[in-house]
């Protein structure tokens, strides 16, 4: 007989999808796939394992949405995350139907682990900066692409850069082509980050020292080094 979970969590972004069980005390160990092979079947795999009162979704894949709904048909109900939801923030946005799930989970649970004002930065395929201010007040936030995503798209636009591995330059001044490109990926990113947070903490009334920006990264060490 398979064990009871209270949920199924499933956070769908744009390179991966994970998921994980979760009661209200506590969030099991998550598992990571490709976006690209998220299938009816694999979520389906999944409520097979424990029996699920309820599917929690942040996606921000619409075409997968399709895919999840057909594997929760008659087994367990779906909550999409989305700003109609009671979420704990209140939502000072023009067009709120806009505003990722992903950036609102985000929201939500900086405000509720850590209180606000705050800034909460998530590393993925692009790297979204969110603010909540005074009153737990939600008020948008900034948008860059990832830094993956950079270095890709320099080795896909030009003939003679090569693809980059990431890891921490040994200089600033690189003295080759890779070494250029690695020192301007990560020194460069680390000032787009610095830069961001520093003009969107004024927006947050200027964050209390004591509540520093909270990451959520693919390259923790790599973007927090040297603050």
């Amino acid at each position: 007989m398979a064990r009871r979970s209270d949920y199924l969590l499933i956070d769908v972004s744009n390179s991966y999808a994970k998921l994980a069980f979760a009661s209200r005390e506590r969030v099991s160990n998550s598992a990571r796939i490709p976006t690209s092979e998220l299938s009816s079947g694999v979520v389906a795999e999944f409520l097979r394992r424990r029996q699920i009162k309820k599917l929690v979704v942040s996606s921000v894949v619409p075409t997968k949405n399709a895919v999840i709904s057909r594997a929760a048909r008659n087994k367990a109900q779906v909550l999409w995350l989305d700003w109609k939801l009671k979420l704990g923030v209140t939502i000072d946005y023009p067009k709120p139907e806009s505003i990722g799930a992903d950036r609102l989970a985000n929201a939500t649970a900086v405000a509720e682990l850590y209180g606000w004002p705050a800034i909460v930065v998530d590393f993925g395929t692009a790297v979204t900066f969110d603010v909540v201010c005074e009153e737990r007040r939600y008020i948008g936030g900034v948008i860059a692409p990832g830094l993956e995503a950079v270095t890709n798209f320099l080795y896909q636009k030009t003939a003679l850069l090569p693809r980059l591995s990431l890891k921490e330059p040994h200089r600033a001044v690189g003295k080759s082509t890779v070494e250029a490109m690695r020192s301007g990926a990560i020194f460069g990113y680390r000032g787009l980050v610095r830069e961001i947070l520093k003009r969107s903490s004024f927006r947050a009334k200027k964050l209390p020292s004591s509540r520093p920006a909270v990451m959520r990264a693919l390259w923790p060490a790599r973007c927090r080094r040297s603050r």
